[in-house]
């Protein structure tokens, strides 16, 4: 009797979500040294593996320890990207929210920030662009980026156009760092935010580079006004939008903080 390879529901379900998986972890680690690695080790077990069927008791057993070590080794190598993807399963899917956890905890909030807030924003960028003042710009998700705020020095101001402005007006102490806002407040200023570490054009610098490495590993959103260009960015999800108009940047913030706030107030 000829063998039939039965083929389960689960089966496929198991093959879909590696496939997924393997997507997602190409998609964190694209244009990455981190890349590279991978490739390299997939090379070397693959060379290992032709070792076995050769025979080749030394060389087999010489590299059969070290890949008895690698998983260790994977998480000292890939520590960033592990807690990239860390961070992208939880805020990409909302595990807090499905499980209620801001509620059990008593830690939700509700993001008051308005039209007139946002026109202040806008115009802050605006009028930095055309003075060539270089900013940056994190307006912080659920998550509450201590870690960054702790970097900088703590302000807690209402959000106005003038304040930003003088913060990054460039003979200020602050103006080389980031302010990050929470809510319809400014929290802190001159924070210092991790850089990404993806092959990104040359002509961007450190500012737009540390606007993707924060959206890399959060879910803030980051505006970027460039200083040699005066051209403005928005970075979110570990992806930049380069020469941002006025009208672009109100619709990407009223779309991405407005319906927040609305959603929170439900």
């Amino acid at each position: 009797m000829p063998a039939f390879i039965t083929v389960r529901f689960l089966d496929i379900l198991d093959i879909l979500l590696v496939a997924f998986l393997l997507f997602q972890l190409y998609r964190l680690i694209k244009g990455t040294v981190a890349f590279n690695i991978v490739i390299g080790l997939f090379s070397l077990y693959l060379f290992w593996l032709i070792v076995r069927a050769l025979n080749m008791e030394l060389l087999g057993s010489i590299m059969g320890q070290f890949i008895g070590v690698g998983v260790l080794a994977l998480i000292v190598v890939f520590h960033p990207e592990i807690r990239k993807f860390l961070v992208f399963i939880g805020t990409n899917y909302n595990v807090n929210k499905v499980l209620s956890l801001d509620k059990l905890f008593g830690a939700g909030k509700v993001k008051t920030i308005n039209h007139q807030q946002i026109d202040s924003l806008v115009d802050a960028c605006v009028s930095m662009g055309k003075s060539k003042t270089g900013a940056l710009i994190v307006i912080a998700g659920d998550l509450e980026l201590d870690e960054q705020i702790h970097t900088g020095e703590k302000i807690n101001a209402r959000i106005s156009s003038s304040l930003i402005r003088t913060i990054f007006f460039k003979n200020s102490p602050l103006h080389d760092g980031a302010i990050i806002i929470k809510g319809n407040r400014i929290v802190a200023a001159g924070c210092i935010l991790p850089l990404t570490q993806k092959e990104l054009d040359q002509a961007l610098g450190l500012r737009h580079r540390a606007a993707v490495g924060m959206t890399e590993n959060s879910d803030s959103l980051c505006i970027v006004v460039s200083e040699e260009r005066g051209s403005i960015s928005v970075s979110q999800k570990g992806e930049i939008k380069r020469r941002i108009s006025k009208e672009a940047l109100i619709e990407i913030l009223e779309k991405n903080i407005l319906e927040e706030a609305i959603d929170d107030k439900k």
